[in-house]
């Protein structure tokens, strides 16, 4: 297949670059003979090592091991983000990977680069209509090669206070162009509040309203790659908020900082586009909006239209080197489709299962969204119509870019479509350098 043609890289190189918080170089080089065939059933007990950073996922994997004997998983707890994402990939570079890995989607091509995970398109097949088509496709490198199975996601919808949308008088919006109206009349209604903020530290927020909006920053074009983060959908996104900023009916607050959570607590903040996972952050750090919550689908660039994104979320990966491919691919697959497998991810691990009917398993909406009881259905509904793009190889290069030219369009009240610019010259500056073929 020529996409691992186009993605295998040098495992040394892009895990310092990690460690360093921006990718590195990769070369281009034929795939190792018999990657991408179906690895054989294991002749005998075998034990697999699984890097999680899921809570508990000790005792889920108990439960499999209490079923399938031959096949023994033992859990390495890891502490998530670029430093795991490092480590696995200096152990992959050793010959010491673990067998499986949870990979975040943003940096399982980075793996795919290095060599470091396993093409298991054959072992897998039969899961793929588990999944929508959306989180499908962030497992899924062009399109002949599935690199992992989708463990949680996080799908995009609006959170909102639904007691202060009626203290002042407003709907919620089901386009951007009501967003804009709604948070105009806030500002002339409370001087003091805002309908919500526009974040330049949180480049995996911008992705998911991206992604929405139609953007598909990475592909693969024959032998080449194709990356137009500035495309249409993601200029238009750029400009939209950069408006609504400059304007000043939406703030400029960085999401997770004390002034920020002060905000949300106070009822500053009327609204946080953000992921399924939001109710922890939201009990956290807003306390006082106990109840006071509602969510709802992310308003539409189009009236008609029902899409979202994904901000966050990760699946679980076959290492390359791994002896029992086969072994492992069987224990990932059960782990992410499974219905017992699906209900202890919910109840031990705390996550929203990437799977379709993994939605159906999620009961009583969170305690904190008690005024709420259908949060779970409205979750799954919106969870269906996410949609994803492929990431690229050094999507950590892209992700510092957005930070700086962000950071600096907020400060500057400049353009943000210039920031969506420099953010895709830095990304196809460091590609070229690292040796990928990029399709004009």
């Amino acid at each position: 297949m020529h996409t691992k043609r186009l993605v295998v890289a040098a495992a040394t190189v892009l895990a310092a670059a990690l460690a360093a918080g921006c990718s590195g170089s990769a070369q281009n080089a034929a795939a190792p003979a018999g990657q991408n065939a179906p690895s054989s059933a294991p002749a005998g007990p075998v034990t697999l090592t699984y890097w999680s950073w899921v809570p508990n996922m000790d005792k889920i994997a108990a439960v499999w091991n209490a079923a399938n004997p031959g096949i023994k998983v033992t859990i390495s707890k890891q502490a998530g983000g670029d430093d795991a994402a490092a480590k696995f990939l200096t152990a992959a570079k050793a010959g010491n990977p673990p067998d499986l890995v949870q990979a975040e989607y943003q940096m399982l091509p980075s793996f795919v680069a290095a060599d470091a995970v396993a093409d298991i398109t054959a072992e897998v097949a039969a899961a793929k209509g588990e999944f929508g088509e959306g989180v499908w496709g962030l497992v899924t490198l062009g399109t002949d090669a599935v690199y992992a199975l989708p463990q949680d996601s996080g799908p995009m919808m609006l959170y909102y206070r639904r007691d202060l949308f009626e203290k002042y008088g407003i709907e919620v919006p089901k386009t951007w162009d009501e967003y804009a109206e709604a948070a105009r009349t806030v500002r002339k209604k409370d001087p003091r509040a805002f309908l919500g903020t526009f974040s330049s530290k949180d480049p995996g927020s911008f992705v998911g309203l991206a992604q929405q909006a139609g953007a598909r920053w990475w592909s693969i074009s024959g032998e080449s790659w194709k990356v137009a983060v500035d495309d249409e959908p993601t200029r238009r996104v750029a400009d939209y908020w950069g408006g609504l900023v400059k304007e000043g009916v939406v703030d400029d607050q960085p999401y997770f900082t004390p002034e920020w959570n002060k905000a949300l607590n106070d009822g500053r903040l009327l609204t946080w586009p953000s992921a399924v996972w939001g109710p922890g952050v939201l009990s956290s750090n807003a306390p006082k909006g106990k109840g006071r919550w509602a969510i709802a689908p992310l308003p539409q660039w189009n009236a008609g239209e029902n899409t979202s994104g994904f901000w966050g979320g990760s699946s679980t990966a076959v290492a390359a080197k791994s002896a029992n491919r086969a072994a492992a691919a069987k224990f990932a697959t059960w782990l992410n489709t499974d219905p017992e497998a699906l209900a202890l991810l919910v109840k031990e691990g705390a996550v929203y299962p990437a799977a379709t009917k993994g939605g159906t398993l999620l009961g009583e909406a969170p305690d904190y969204f008690s005024n709420q009881p259908d949060f779970w259905r409205q979750a799954a509904a919106i969870s269906a119509t996410a949609r994803g793009f492929t990431f690229g190889p050094n999507v950590n290069v892209t992700y510092n870019a957005f930070k700086d030219a962000f950071d600096k369009a907020v400060q500057d009240r400049s353009a943000f479509s210039d920031a969506v610019g420099r953010m895709q010259e830095a990304t196809v500056a460091d590609m070229q350098k690292s040796g990928f073929q990029i399709a004009p």
